[in-house]
């Protein structure tokens, strides 16, 4: 892992987003919060996060409200020390409501390769059980699954 430093090439940068998903996807709060600095700065929505304590605090709400999360990024831009994706993640309720969040993140990593900053947009889609895209069991999302072009997403 430690070529999947600055400055990113577009096969690191593409690496270093795919691992992102795969550590999101496992829903551990704890082994999330590893891959950002001691005093990462995010903003997620609207909410302000400093600092892996509240990282895990933060993914330990979010998780509980977003049942059976799965999550797609894919890389939008990269430079230097910083990579741009868009995502889109299916969950649903503990009323059984599903939900599509489709979202825009912006990255940028210190120079061991750990995420210092975070500034996500998100916004929710509403969306019928039926219209569900994401059917891999929870976890890691299958090589062979189609990512958000593929989907159309």
């Amino acid at each position: 892992m430690s070529s999947l430093v600055p400055p990113f090439t577009l096969e690191t940068a593409t690496q270093k987003v795919r691992l992102a998903e795969d550590g999101w996807n496992s829903r551990d709060p704890e082994r999330v919060s590893l891959v950002y600095t001691p005093d990462s700065r995010w903003r997620n929505r609207a909410e302000f996060i400093t600092g892996r304590a509240e990282i895990v605090a933060f993914l330990t709400r979010k998780w509980a409200k977003e049942l059976d999360y799965r999550l797609i990024k894919e890389i939008w831009a990269f430079t230097d020390n910083r990579i741009a994706v868009r995502f889109a993640y299916e969950w649903h309720d503990d009323s059984g409501n599903w939900f599509r969040s489709y979202g825009n993140e912006n990255w940028e990593f210190d120079a061991a390769g750990l995420m210092q900053r975070r500034f996500a947009c998100i916004n929710d889609l509403p969306i019928r059980e039926s219209e569900r895209k994401y059917h891999w069991p929870l976890g890691r999302r299958p090589d062979d699954h189609p990512g958000l072009t593929e989907l159309r997403l």
